[in-house]
């Protein structure tokens, strides 16, 4: 019944920032594990930060370290990602993504989500 909503994604110069928002429509996030995952032009789709809304724990790709930062606003039923320092490299489309009762050994592996929104661009420019 839920479906992800993606936002935020646009243009922006090396150094600047975003916050992209993911929000259920139609449901709730509940007990799942919640993740954002990127595609560069030509390249596979990675890992970049997961929160587990039950314990508000985060987990970060070392990439992203102390840039970006993964939170939750429960009242808006709304995960957000904080992405500050842009750098080119952080180019892609950015997705939200839901794994309902996800353990914690599989917060990182995208293959195991079950939900997927439709992604948004970030395009960083030099």
């Amino acid at each position: 019944q839920a479906q992800l909503v993606e936002s935020g994604g646009g243009l922006v110069q090396a150094g600047g920032s975003l916050r992209l928002s993911c929000t259920a429509s139609g449901g709730t996030f509940r007990n799942s594990n919640i993740g954002w995952f990127r595609q560069a032009p030509g390249k596979e789709r990675v890992f970049v930060a997961a929160i587990r809304l039950n314990s508000r724990h985060t987990y970060y790709a070392e990439s992203v370290k102390g840039r970006f930062t993964i939170s939750r606003d429960n009242a808006k039923n709304t995960v957000y990602l904080q992405m500050d320092s842009l750098t080119p490299d952080d180019t892609a489309v950015y997705y939200c993504a839901s794994d309902p009762g996800g353990i914690l050994s599989s917060i990182r592996n995208g293959a195991l989500y079950d939900y997927w929104g439709q992604g948004t661009q970030v395009v960083v420019s030099s």
